[in-house]
């Protein structure tokens, strides 16, 4: 056949597999099946560490979350630790007490509520400072805006508020702002011895005077070291004014200003024995309860206490300091004669007498007569080298330095020629503060202590060992001959209060303006002792730029206006001093003047002016 016929292939017979020799099992080695049971274990811990993961990063969400909760309560609740050691160094610090030689109060503490505010805790800035603002409204609002928006946990909102704006911030109800007591200074007399009191800041930090000085004594050390006294624990500080003269002779100055139409002027009256300032007035003064004031700031330049800080040229009450200087010297004596019948020249200037007598001076008559000529003829005996050292011996050439931190140098020639001495012998080239000029004059007259001036209390003998000899007795006892002959029959007349045995010098000095000395600006002083034979109180008052009155012919010396008004304070305050009047003076009131062949009759000067 030619057709092949296709077999059926046999499904049942063996496989080509079953026909092939069978191929070896694979098992796998020992490495293998340990680094298969390693994939599995790690796979099963990852899988549990999985969820471990997804666990503790659930239970750190739920920390974070309860500490951010935690510091948003804090910040919104004020902690009361960090609150009161905020408060604590804000609150102004109390201050010991002020008071007179009486024990009247000066100066004093009282508690005056405050409104601060904790920023963290007001939400609604904008809306608060609306509220605080419109019962406040002395409360800058760009000012609080910013103090709220600080990170700060305690601002103040303001300082010292009234039991009116206390109750309506209290009724605005907004949180985060709160009350606190604090001490606020209180001056009960008003302007009576501003100058020597001072003041404090808002925070009852001393800024002039007496205040300024206590905080120099340590307690502002104390403050900064973090002791909080109270009031009661501190002593208070006793000053050596009488608040009662200190009125009277402040209201006397300024009638006086008043009456003179004065630009400015002072008074004050020491005890030459103890230096102790009794009273103390300078005007135009302020009000130390408001020292901020426009209209009563204490840092205008015209409200200056021109008693230890304004700086002049004393004029003939110089002249006593340049007679001492001569009878202390030895080169004239009460004797003495002095050329004044021509002015005197000395290079291209001349030297004149206010009223030329155009004679021949004793020196009570050169005193009477306050001759600018006889004083400097003086001053020349003695040299300018001797002139030089005798007003440094009685603390004119250096800066006067009391417990008041207010103070000033006084001006002196830088080259101190013949021509200096002539000049500053009668009051002119030498500027000082008054009270440094007083305190020579009080030397001279008690005998010849020079104590430095104090405003705190001290006894004769405390200050009999704080002071220095400048002068003999006897030269001592001449000067108050002098300013009592003065007082009887020369330019002190109008302060000779009967039965209180006064005696005075004054002094008128023109102005410099523009370094010229004007004819018609002048700065006059009047010094007086009480009594002249004992002496105890040593008064001096002075005006700027008094103006002359008619009945008086239009004069403006010191005579018309600073003599007048010391003789009304003698008047008005003897008493207060336990300065009684005396009805029957004195015959022989200068024993060692008597002693040296001098007598208080024997010595007369009739008439005199004054310049």
């Amino acid at each position: 056949m030619d057709q092949q016929t296709e077999l059926p292939l046999d499904t049942t017979g063996p496989s080509i597999e079953a026909i092939a020799p069978p191929a070896p099992i694979a098992r796998p080695t020992f490495k293998a099946r340990v680094a298969r049971a390693a994939r599995g274990l790690f796979q099963t811990r990852l899988d549990k560490s999985g969820a471990r993961l997804r666990l503790l990063a659930l239970g750190f969400t739920a920390i974070f979350c309860v500490i951010g909760g935690k510091l948003v309560y804090l910040g919104f609740k004020p902690d009361p630790q960090s609150l009161r050691r905020a408060a604590s160094e804000a609150v102004s610090r109390a201050r010991p007490q002020i008071l007179d030689r009486n024990g009247e109060i000066l100066a004093t503490d009282v508690k005056v509520v405050s409104v601060f505010a904790e920023p963290r805790r007001i939400t609604d800035k904008d809306e608060a400072v609306e509220l605080l603002t419109a019962v406040l409204p002395d409360v800058n609002a760009h000012d609080l805006r910013a103090r709220l928006g600080s990170r700060k946990g305690f601002v103040w909102v303001k300082r010292g508020i009234s039991q009116k704006e206390r109750d309506e911030v209290f009724r605005l109800g907004i949180p985060g702002v709160g009350f606190l007591p604090e001490n606020k200074r209180f001056y009960p007399n008003g302007p009576d011895a501003a100058h020597v009191i001072g003041f404090t800041d808002i925070d009852n930090i001393g800024i002039a005077g007496i205040e300024k000085y206590i905080d120099g004594q340590g307690l502002s050390d104390l403050s900064q070291a973090g002791f909080r006294l109270d009031e009661a624990e501190l002593k208070p500080i006793k000053l050596s004014l009488d608040l009662r003269v200190t009125h009277a002779v402040r209201d006397e100055v300024a009638k006086g200003m008043d009456t003179f139409k004065a630009k400015a002027g002072a008074a004050a009256i020491m005890d030459v024995n103890t230096g102790e300032l009794i009273a103390y007035a300078s005007l135009p003064d302020y009000d130390p309860n408001s020292p901020n004031d426009p209209r009563n700031d204490a840092r205008d330049l015209s409200r200056v206490n021109r008693l230890n800080v304004g700086r002049y040229e004393m004029g003939s009450t110089f002249k006593a300091i340049s007679i001492a200087m001569a009878l202390e010297s030895g080169k004239v004596t009460l004797n003495s004669r002095l050329d004044a019948r021509e002015s005197l020249r000395y290079g291209g200037f001349t030297i004149h007498d206010f009223h030329a007598t155009h004679r021949m001076l004793t020196v009570p008559e050169v005193f009477t007569h306050s001759s600018n000529i006889g004083t400097a003829r003086m001053a020349m005996m003695v040299g300018v080298e001797g002139h030089k050292a005798f007003l440094k011996k009685m603390g004119q050439t250096d800066r006067l330095r009391t417990e008041l931190p207010e103070s000033a140098d006084p001006l002196v020639p830088r080259r101190w020629s013949e021509l200096n001495t002539i000049t500053i012998a009668f009051g002119q080239g030498i500027s000082v503060v008054p009270l440094q000029a007083m305190m020579a004059v009080a030397g001279l007259v008690n005998g010849g202590n020079l104590m430095t001036p104090t405003f705190l209390q001290r006894n004769e003998e405390e200050a009999k060992s704080l002071s220095v000899r400048v002068v003999r007795p006897e030269t001592s006892e001449a000067l108050r001959y002098l300013m009592r002959l003065n007082a009887t029959d020369g330019s002190a007349k109008l302060a000779n209060i009967r039965g209180y045995f006064v005696g005075g010098k004054t002094g008128t000095a023109d102005k410099l303006v523009h370094g010229h000395y004007s004819s018609n600006r002048v700065f006059t002083t009047f010094m007086a002792v009480a009594p002249a034979d004992k002496p105890k109180y040593l008064f001096m008052v002075l005006y700027d730029e008094p103006q002359g009155l008619a009945k008086d012919g239009g004069y403006h010396t010191a005579a018309y206006n600073s003599g007048v008004v010391t003789g009304a304070i003698i008047e008005r305050v003897a008493n207060m001093l336990d300065l009684p009047p005396r009805l029957e003076l004195p015959t022989q009131p200068f024993p060692l003047l008597a002693k040296l062949g001098y007598s208080y009759v024997n010595l007369p000067s009739k008439g005199g002016s004054e310049h």
